[in-house]
């Protein structure tokens, strides 16, 4: 029996995954979810976020302690989870949004651990260019994160936004649009404050002869606000590029987390690639 591993994007955390565990485990399929590497108890905040009234400038410019964190080392982290999980044998990964870049990297690092990885809206930097390079492509028009930033990524070394009460709506609208704003405002409750910058920053060299050969699917999220539709079309086609067998694709009407808008949908398309 297959376990199925569960990892989110950024800001995020293991959490988000609550209702698609809950969904699996009542079809009899073992899922568990993990947090990323600096983030959920793996967390770690800038001072100037508990300060009391925010203190704007002193966000925007206290370096973030997650500076060292890259895709490479998040993908070492996320392969051993891997192996804790499966005993050494292969698991079916579902990886959302940014997620998507360190599962890819750790695809390239250990394949014999992936029976399948299904994306969720996320981001396969698997051409040769930094998953930054993808934010401010032309199929990526209209995304609405890039507003949400309160610091300069290259000053603090994070991509940081702050869940203060004013950004409430946006960040709604960004991530969660079309989701009841009680459970909205409880998942931006959660949300960390730093996403580290190493992860978009660094260029992950993928090759047919390991990332190729695991099987994939993809989650396009028709209604996204975050990782626009077209740009997830764009990566299922450089997927397909350096890929062994075609990506099979499922379309949500959705917001960028489908996870708390179509659970049931998700635990579906899990269900259908387990």
């Amino acid at each position: 029996m297959r376990n199925v591993v569960l990892l989110h994007g950024a800001w995020h955390g293991a959490w988000c995954w609550n209702p698609i565990t809950l969904r699996l485990a009542a079809r009899g399929i073992p899922a568990v979810a993990v947090d990323m590497d600096g983030h959920g108890l793996r967390a770690r905040s800038p001072e100037a976020r508990w300060t009391s009234p925010l203190d704007p400038a002193a966000f925007a410019t206290e370096p973030s302690p997650l500076g060292a964190v890259t895709a490479s080392s998040a993908a070492a982290s996320f392969v051993e989870q891997i192996r804790t999980i499966g005993g050494g044998d292969p698991c079916v990964v579902v990886a959302h949004s940014m997620g998507g870049a360190v599962a890819t990297a750790a695809a390239e690092q250990a394949p014999e651990l992936f029976a399948h990885l299904m994306y969720v809206a996320a981001f396969a930097p698997v051409n040769g260019r930094p998953t930054a390079a993808y934010i401010g492509s032309a199929e990526n028009a209209g995304e609405l994160v890039a507003p949400l930033l309160a610091a300069d990524p290259a000053t603090v070394g994070a991509l940081r936004i702050a869940g203060v009460r004013a950004n409430h709506a946006a960040l709604r609208e960004a991530f969660y649009n079309g989701i009841d704003a009680e459970l909205a405002d409880a998942a931006i409750a959660l949300l960390t404050p730093d996403f580290p910058m190493g992860v978009p920053a660094e260029t992950i060299k993928i090759t047919p002869q390991r990332y190729g050969t695991v099987p994939h699917s993809y989650v396009v999220c028709e209604r996204d606000n975050a990782i626009r539709p077209g740009l997830q079309r764009r990566m299922v086609e450089e997927i397909d590029a350096v890929s062994a067998v075609p990506t099979k694709v499922f379309a949500f009407d959705s917001s960028h987390s489908p996870f708390l808008s179509h659970p049931d949908e998700l635990a579906d398309a899990i269900t259908a690639i387990w």
